[in-house]
Order: structure tokens, then sequence, then C-alpha cells
């Protein structure tokens, strides 16, 4: 058993300046081709320009037929039908023309269509009555995207839209950034598995379940480690075992100052630490440490500590890591609709509930602040940047909120 210490030789390191070091340390990983209907939720790591136009021919933009606008307004003898995919077949001759479905492609000969509602048919003689322009209800070549225009650039994060385009230029498979592996251990004698008996005093492991989910909506792969007992050989077996299946180590519980408390000492004998607390609460003893190559990250016992310490430390760190070059979340000013007690000594990040309103991003509180309440981020979408004061911040204050979910009015 260690002894107690009374005073953490790690200093309080600011919020921003604990950013930064962890930041200085994070590149994109290596770069893998995925299949392009997996690629949603991926970082694109290359520049992609179109190899060909899109469309690749002239089309018809409606159903309706094809024509040629020097014939003006005589009738016309309808003598084929086209539809998408099929080939464009003989070439349009004055006074002809052709059936046509959205999407086929123009005959040779014909500079415009005609939407079938603009049109009459008898017996095989079409008849309209307005003057077409040329390239009426067409899709000319490489209207939607010329050929060796840029579509997407390296770091573009891809959804449904992008998805969809690289389908529609042929690419089958696409480059994307490595998802990380992050493996997450909970610590500590008193904490067991859900759905097991819990002994008098006993906890259920919370912190390990939502940071697994929380590196998960992330974007990265998970490596769950299970619970170590608090002894020397168990958590540092267990930390060994992530660091050999993962990048990125997450720990929860065992960064403070009691006797078994056995991350921080591990994490110097194994790697390098570069702080053990910042001046932030909640999340205090946050510890971030290199062993090599990898990131490890010593979070709060305390449930609510822990997954403020990763929106605030270790998200942005998965978010670089897979090469977004927009790691951090959003922030907004928000107004208070109620008095907010600051800390007299450093900055704060409480819960709210963020809704527009008239015009304005009105913050709510989510009742109790306390480090171990997870109600207090049930339905959060907010963490509000309360600066340390002397009194409090009054109703009508506006403030900074970091947006953790999406705003509804």
């Amino acid at each position: 058993m260690r002894e107690m210490r009374r005073e953490s030789p790690y200093p309080l390191v600011a919020l921003d300046v604990a950013q930064q070091l962890i930041m200085a340390r994070v590149a994109p990983l290596g770069v893998e081709l995925v299949a392009t209907l997996a690629a949603d939720g991926r970082v694109l790591a290359e520049t992609l320009s179109a190899p060909a136009p899109s469309p690749e021919v002239a089309k018809a933009a409606m159903d309706g037929y094809a024509l040629r606008t020097d014939d003006g307004l005589a009738e016309r003898r309808v003598v084929a039908a086209l539809r998408p995919g099929s080939a464009p077949g003989l070439p349009l001759e004055p006074g002809t023309a052709v059936r046509i479905m959205t999407g086929a492609p123009m005959p040779a000969g014909a500079d415009a269509m005609l939407p079938v509602e603009q049109t009459t048919e008898q017996d095989g003689v079409l008849r309209i009555v307005r003057h077409l322009q040329p390239g009426e209800y067409v899709h000319t070549i490489g209207q939607d995207v010329a050929q060796g225009a840029v579509v997407l650039t390296q770091g573009h994060g891809l959804g449904a839209p992008e998805v969809g385009l690289l389908a529609t230029l042929g690419f089958a498979q696409t480059p994307v950034y490595r998802r990380p592996r992050v493996a997450v251990l909970a610590t500590g004698d008193e904490v067991c598995e859900p759905g097991t008996l819990r002994p008098l005093g006993a906890v259920y492991d919370a912190n390990r379940y939502a940071l697994l989910a929380a590196v998960r909506e992330a974007g990265c792969t998970v490596v769950d480690l299970g619970i170590a007992r608090d002894t020397y050989a168990e958590q540092r077996a267990a930390m060994l075992q992530g660091l050999a299946q993962a990048d990125v180590l997450i720990t929860s519980g065992g960064v403070s100052m009691g006797t078994h408390d056995l991350i921080k000492p591990l994490l110097a004998e194994l790697g390098t630490i570069h702080f053990g607390r910042i001046a932030c609460k909640p999340g205090q003893p946050t510890t971030f440490a290199t062993i090599g190559d990898q990131l490890a990250f010593g979070l709060p016992g305390y449930p609510v500590s822990s997954l403020v310490a990763f929106e605030l430390c270790v998200r942005p760190a998965l978010r670089a890591l897979q090469g977004d070059t927009h790691p951090w979340r959003p922030q907004a000013r928000v107004t208070l609709t109620m008095p907010i007690r600051p800390s007299s000594d450093r900055p704060e990040y409480q819960r709210v509930s963020i809704q527009h309103e008239d015009g304005r991003l009105l913050a709510y509180t989510t009742g109790n602040q306390g480090s171990s309440r997870l109600l207090s981020l049930v339905g959060a979408n907010g963490l509000l940047h309360v600066p340390p004061a002397a009194t409090p911040y009054p109703i009508g204050h506006s403030l900074m909120a970091l947006l953790i979910g999406p705003i509804f009015s």
C-alpha cells in the first residue's frame, strides 16, 4: 500500500494549455481503402478529383420528347423511344422527334427537349405550341461535375451526400484515415459489473459503459478491458494488455491521491506524464501521458467528471487521430435563465439544456451539478463554461457553452 500524500506533485495546468499539450502529440493515423458503401462517418485521406464529367453524355431532364430547335413550330414525326441506360440511337433527322425518359441520353442532332405536358401527340405526330431554345430541359455534359474538378478535399468528413457523390463518380473504394483503436479500463475494488450481485457499498461500473459509448460515438473502435482491482500488478497487466491492442488507452478512477490510486505511478513508469491535473471543475485529476507513440488518459472516478474530461480533452484527440480537421465541438453564446454560482478559483463546466427561443439561445440547468450525478448529463446538450468569480452570474447574463448535442426550439 502506498503512503497517502498530502500534496500532489503535479501542478495545476490551465485547460487550454492541457489541450495544447495533447494536440501537439496527435497526428492522423494511417490510410486505408474502404468500400464506399461503408465510408460514411470516416474522414477522407486524399483529395479526390472527378475521373470523368458528370453527366458523361447529354441527358433528358424530364419525360418528354427530344427535338431539334431549328424545326421551329413544325409538326414532328415520332420515330423512336429512348429509356435511361439505352444507347442514343440514330441521329435525329429534321422533322422528327424521339420520345425520351428522364435520364436517357439525348440522340445526336437533338439540342433540346420538351416535357410531355407541353406537347400533343396523335397517330405518331407531335405538335408543340412554343419555340424552344437550345439546351432547354437538357443536362449537358459536365453540368454537375466537370472532368478533373476537385470534388472532395483531404480531411473532409464523409456523410450521405459525399458517399452518393463518390458513387456517382464511380469510386467503389475510398481512401480514409484509419479509425483509432481505443482501450477502456475501469479500476477499483468497489466497482462491479452491472447485472452481477453488488456487495453493500459497491458501485456498478457506469464509467466504463459510458466511456465505451462515448468512444464509439467519436468514431473509434473500442477494446473493452473490463475492471481491474486496486493492485499494482493487476492494473499494470491490464494497461499493458490495452496498449498491445490499441492506439489510445483510457482509464477511469485511481488518479487522485489515495493509497490505492495507482494510475499516475503506472503511467509514469510506462511512459511520460505531460500533465497530472487540470485547473477545471469537474475533472481536476485528469492525467495525460504518452507511452511511445500511444496516448494514455487517466480520467477521474466520478462518472460526470470522467465524461466531462472526455469531452474536453479526449474526444478532440480521437477526432484528430482519424484525420478530422475540425475536431473541436462547436461553441455558442447562451443566455442564462437561472443564476449560476461559479467556483472561486477555477473555471467550471456546468451541464445545461440549450433551447432556441425568440431568436436567442437560452440555457436551462439540468439540476444538481454533483460529479456523481449522471442525471445532470442526461438530456444536456451543452457544457456551460463558467469562469471563476466571487458572485453569481445573474439571469440574463450570457456565457459561452460547448455544444455536445443538437439544439431544438
